[in-house]
């Protein structure tokens, strides 16, 4: 399946914690920054990604404990392209919004 075919796929069926991490981050609601939400890189599709700043922000449920490996070799291939990577859990992004939100923010501003 094309990455803008699977990007559909995923937006329409949105986590819990990645529906809550989108209504906070739409609209330019985090310090103004742009994000765009199950976007397309390469060959992934990112959660959420600030291309001004180049920052992809992941939010992991469980099925990721099994695939570590796999997300390791995205997160090189995309920290190649130029891409920081943040990740969550959904449970910290579900319970901890605001300590999460703060987090993002805090590498937005950061310089690289």
């Amino acid at each position: 399946m094309k990455p803008t075919s699977t990007a559909r796929k995923l937006r329409n069926n949105s986590t819990d914690a990645e529906m809550k991490l989108w209504s906070a981050l739409k609209n330019r609601k985090l310090g103004r920054f742009k994000f765009r939400r199950q976007a397309p890189i390469g060959k992934y599709v990112v959660d959420f990604v600030c291309h001004e700043k180049s920052l992809v922000v992941e939010a992991d449920g469980g099925q990721h404990m099994e695939k570590s490996d796999a997300d390791a070799q995205r997160t090189r291939w995309l920290q190649l392209q130029g891409f920081r990577v943040i990740r969550f859990w959904n449970n910290q992004v579900l319970k901890e919004t605001d300590a999460v939100l703060e987090e993002i923010l805090r590498v937005l501003t950061r310089e690289k």
